[in-house]
C-alpha cells in the first residue's frame, strides 16, 4: 500500500519575467516539510510549476499525492491532459503555439508518472493556511532576488 501525502505549493514572480520565488509543504501523518527556493529572472508559471516538481521530488518513494494548487495553469494542465498532448506534439499546443515552459512541463510529467497525483485546485489568498504559508515563503524568496 503506497503512502498518501498531501502537497501545497506556490509560486510568485514580482514583475512576469522578474524575481521569482516559490513554496512547497509535504505532510505526512504527523510530519511536516517546508521546501522554498528562487531565480532571479523567471515567470510565474515557472515558479509554480517549479513548486510542483519539488514538492514531488522530495519524496522517495512512489506515493498517492494529494496535490493542492491555486495555478489553473497547472491543474487544468494535468486534469484535463494538455500537457500529455503538448508533449506528444513536439511541445506545440492547438494553436500550433509553441507550449511554453516544456522543460519544467517534462520534467513534472515524469514525477507524475512515479506518483499517483490527486488534483485539487484551491483559490489563492483565501485564507487556507497551507496555500497562505506557501504563497509567503514564495514571496519571500522572490525579494531575496529584487533586492540583490
Amino acid at each position: 500500500m503506497t503512502k498518501t501525502v498531501t502537497l501545497f505549493t506556490d509560486g510568485a514572480c514580482s514583475g512576469n519575467p522578474g524575481p521569482g520565488g516559490w513554496g512547497a509543504i509535504l505532510r505526512y501523518g504527523q510530519h511536516k516539510k517546508e521546501l522554498s527556493g528562487g531565480e532571479s529572472s523567471t515567470t510565474n508559471n515557472r515558479m509554480e510549476l517549479t513548486a510542483v516538481i519539488q514538492g514531488l521530488s522530495a519524496l522517495k518513494v512512489p506515493c498517492t499525492v494529494e496535490l493542492y494548487s491555486d495555478s489553473k495553469y497547472i491543474i487544468d494542465a494535468l486534469e484535463k491532459g494538455w500537457a500529455v498532448k503538448w508533449q506528444k506534439n513536439g511541445w506545440v499546443k492547438p494553436d500550433k503555439k509553441p507550449a511554453l515552459n516544456p522543460d519544467l512541463w517534462e520534467e513534472l510529467l515524469r514525477l507524475a508518472a512515479i506518483h499517483t497525483l490527486r488534483l485539487h485546485w484551491v483559490k489563492g489568498h483565501a485564507g487556507n493556511p497551507d496555500n497562505e504559508r506557501c504563497d509567503e515563503m514564495a514571496v519571500a524568496e522572490s525579494r531575496k532576488f529584487s533586492q540583490a
